[in-house]
């Protein structure tokens, strides 16, 4: 198991951060606050699958866990602020944002309050959640997924860009990933993580542009 946990996040952890930099670029490019958030949030998805190599190794502290927890909830809501920035209503951005920022404070609280414990198995993160986190990560992740999806399915029905299928089901497998996975097969976590990085780069990056420059197309047709 260890070895089969390693050798997944390794390749995690190398499309994830390729895809933080394709879409960073861009947004030093454009300067749009969607490409900010969705770039930020990716790297916090590079940032826990660097964790998880660590965890792979059987290396691990209370600190880690809970900087693993934090990173792997946040990380949903920003891709989630990226498509919310699209929408251009300010009422309902700065809803979202704030309610974002009472949504970390609890979680923050959460996980500095509650003993989180040894988590992992063989390597890979596996075990019972204390219930206080388990609810304040739903919080943060449940209205982000929803957020998410709602608004890219919104996005396609305007534009039949399939590319936007990928992204809903790229979004949908990772921010369920942490929950999907079941005793007799822990290492499920990695591999859905896996499967949505790949549907991500299938949604956010056009193949066809991939000659000297890449481009996003991004679904900011709203």
């Amino acid at each position: 198991m260890y070895f089969e946990a390693e050798i997944s996040t390794v390749i995690i952890f190398l499309l994830s951060i390729g895809l933080s930099i394709i879409i960073s670029i861009n947004f030093f490019r454009r300067r749009s606050k969607s490409l900010l958030f969705w770039s930020t949030g990716l790297w916090f998805f590079s940032i826990s699958s660097a964790i998880e190599i660590v965890f792979a190794f059987g290396i691990f502290s209370g600190i880690l866990i809970r900087a693993y927890l934090f990173l792997v909830a946040i990380l949903v809501e920003f891709l989630a602020l990226g498509s919310v920035a699209l929408l251009n209503n300010r009422r309902v951005y700065a809803s979202y944002f704030y309610f974002n920022i009472a949504a970390d404070i609890l979680l923050i609280f959460s996980l500095s309050l509650t003993n989180v414990g040894d988590i992992l198995t063989h390597g890979v993160v596996f075990g019972p959640l204390p219930i206080l986190v388990t609810i304040a990560s739903s919080i943060v992740t449940f209205p982000a997924a929803v957020l998410l999806v709602l608004i890219s399915a919104i996005s396609y029905r305007k534009t039949l860009n399939k590319k936007l299928l990928s992204i809903i089901a790229g979004v949908i497998v990772v921010s369920v990933a942490g929950t999907l996975y079941i005793a007799a097969f822990p290492s499920f976590l990695y591999y859905a993580e896996l499967a949505g990085i790949v549907l991500l780069w299938l949604g956010f990056v056009d193949f066809k542009s991939l000659s000297g420059t890449t481009v996003i197309k991004s679904h900011n047709t709203i």
